[in-house]
């Protein structure tokens, strides 16, 4: 892939060089080249598909892309070799070619089942990981669900420290406190929750966090009998902060995505982040 007749100049400093021609390759930040890279990709991953058996499995594809991520699935080493090497073959056909510096992990409940430190596929080796991020989820080797609950949490307190003047500030209602902290910091801790199981000390660290935030919201409470100011108890935050918890958004939003996959059919997979 190439553009023709297309010239191009270089700027350092207030300086600007000569105009010359691209003869060949892409500029940076053409906004041509991820279409281009999506139109290979696509044609490659339905060959794929259509040319390979065993790509399928119980409903759920073992060839998951989401633009250039791509995540390759297997019930055993052999399977995922064959159609990784599918796709290798398909991508090499037209010109792409996978990076070397890709991973693979195998998930298993199984504290044994993930010792093998690389597999081969072609000329690539390709490093066997505990854990890595996809889609913005952390998935780990035994499926571990607190490490992902960690990362939002860590995640959800991030983004409270870049809002804790907004929430603090007397410029500002309760009300419209609430809805920052319902459309900025809720949804980053949320995110992917319709599909995991948390435990009660799960459920107890994100309450933490919550209410953390509602107390910075509220603020604090002159007690009756001293006459000091101290800090909401909890039974209090829970009176004055009229919406549903956090676990119970959760469990809500578990129930919602159970009722959509019971109405999916069995040709159509999916995959929780969770």
């Amino acid at each position: 892939m190439s553009l023709t007749e297309t010239y191009n100049r270089v700027r350092v400093g207030k300086n600007l060089s000569d105009r010359f021609a691209i003869r060949n390759g892409l500029k940076q930040g053409d906004a041509l080249s991820p279409i281009f890279f999506n139109f290979d990709l696509e044609y490659a991953i339905r060959r794929v598909q259509v040319n390979q058996v065993g790509l399928k499995l119980n409903g759920t594809r073992q060839l998951l892309t989401y633009a250039d991520d791509i995540n390759i699935l297997g019930g055993s080493i052999r399977t995922l070799k064959e159609n990784a090497e599918a796709l290798v073959a398909a991508t090499r056909e037209i010109g792409l070619e996978v990076s070397g510096d890709k991973t693979y992990m195998v998930m298993s409940r199984d504290q044994n089942a993930g010792r093998i430190h690389s597999v081969r596929i072609g000329n690539s080796t390709f490093d066997g990981v505990e854990e890595f991020i996809y889609l913005g989820t952390t998935l780990t080797n035994q499926n571990f669900i607190p490490e992902e609950i960690k990362s939002r949490l860590k995640s959800g307190n991030a983004c409270y420290n870049s809002v804790q003047n907004l929430l603090s500030s007397r410029l500002l209602s309760k009300n419209l406190k609430i809805k920052i902290y319902r459309t900025k910091i809720l949804p980053v801790v949320l995110y992917g929750c319709e599909t995991c199981s948390l435990t009660l000390q799960d459920e107890r660290k994100l309450r933490v966090l919550e209410n953390m935030v509602l107390r910075r919201i509220f603020g604090r409470r002159r007690d009756e009998v001293t006459e000091e100011w101290r800090r909401l108890h909890n039974e209090e935050l829970n009176d004055l902060y009229l919406s549903p918890n956090i676990v119970r958004v959760i469990k809500s939003r578990r129930m919602r995505w159970a009722g959509h996959v019971a109405h999916m059919g069995e040709e159509r997979g999916c995959i929780g982040p969770w």
